[in-house]
């Protein structure tokens, strides 16, 4: 990984995911200790329900505070958000969080590339969007709008992917401007706006 080109401007963090990504966070949310002035949200594809056990667990791991989302939460540098099930998670203008329940894209809702897409529109090349192991093609085409509006794009390395198809589709469809394993992943992260 290139040292200083991590955009030292970063508002938003997003960090898309399916099956095998829930691990990669759990290694990674128990060593951030602050968010360096921006927000990190996190979309995984989780079965529909109205429990908390995702943002439950996430709140055990990491001492960055958890914010609950419900439609119109504003998104505050310092604290983690965490897409809710059967809800697509859009950005507003007004640097909010709003909830959608139109039809599934990719098989999911939340979907990754609508929550990118979204995200792209409105942070531009504030946003970093990072895509973690899966089992479908989500994700990818939320990635290449964020490349083309300016934000920074990160896969994760295959090979260090519990399920590497989200992330070979990815690779092979769009340029990342980083391709990482889980280790390098953490230093990126840390390393955003310092």
């Amino acid at each position: 990984m290139e040292e200083g080109k991590i955009n030292a401007k970063c508002e938003v963090v997003i960090i898309g995911g399916s099956a095998g990504s829930l691990e990669v966070l759990l290694q990674l949310l128990p060593n951030l200790n602050t968010l360096n002035s921006f927000a990190l949200v996190i979309v995984l594809h989780r079965k529909s329900g109205e429990d908390n056990l995702l943002e439950n667990l996430i709140r055990l791991k990491t001492k960055v505070p958890v914010q609950d989302v419900d439609d119109k939460t504003p998104l505050e540098p310092g604290n983690i958000y965490i897409a809710p099930s059967d809800y697509h998670l859009l950005f507003e203008k007004d640097h909010t969080l709003s909830l959608d329940t139109s039809e599934k894209v990719n098989y999911s809702r939340p979907s990754i590339d609508v929550a990118f897409e979204s995200a792209a529109e409105i942070y531009g090349s504030t946003l970093i969007a990072i895509l973690l192991s899966g089992a479908n093609a989500d994700g990818t085409k939320g990635l290449e709008i964020v490349k083309k509006s300016g934000g920074i794009t990160v896969v994760q390395k295959p090979a260090s992917a519990e399920v590497p198809f989200m992330p070979v589709n990815a690779i092979a469809n769009m340029q990342p401007d980083y391709v990482l394993d889980i280790n390098e992943i953490l230093k990126f992260v840390t390393n955003i706006n310092l």
